[in-house]
């Protein structure tokens, strides 16, 4: 009787957790994308990335965790700086701005898709091919 208790008490655990989960990975879907800084920049791209509910930014320079700070702007982190979500007059994400370490980018979002929270397996879509 122990053991059915038990495993009862997980299953409702792991699906509130799940529950809970389920609205920042809607959220956050919309920024999920590959971003491209022009020639010379300090980093030729990043990849924003869903990750167990969150969402992470990844470049040659090192992955950071990024946190909501308000509509569109989000702490990286780990590089004590921002990033900005940059849209058209229809409300689509079309770029980002990041301001860490000193540095002033501004990139072009180049691909957009879905990230599964089971590691870091991406499905990405070009842009273009809508």
């Amino acid at each position: 009787m122990k053991k059915l208790f038990f495993l009862f008490f997980a299953i409702v655990c792991s699906i509130t957790a799940f529950s809970q989960q389920a609205p920042a990975d809607s959220t956050f879907q919309q920024y999920i994308g590959k971003y491209k800084f022009p020639e010379g920049s300090v980093v030729a791209e990043v990849m924003v990335m869903l990750e167990g509910g969150s969402l992470t930014m990844s470049s040659s320079v090192g992955t950071s965790p990024l946190e909501k700070k308000e509509e569109d702007v989000f702490v990286i982190t780990q590089f004590q700086g921002t990033a900005k979500f940059n849209r058209d007059a229809s409300k689509k994400i079309i770029g980002i701005t990041i301001n860490a370490g000193g540095y002033l980018l501004e990139g072009t979002r180049t691909e957009e898709g879905l990230t599964l929270s089971f590691g870091r397996v991406m499905a990405l879509s070009k842009q273009g091919s809508r």
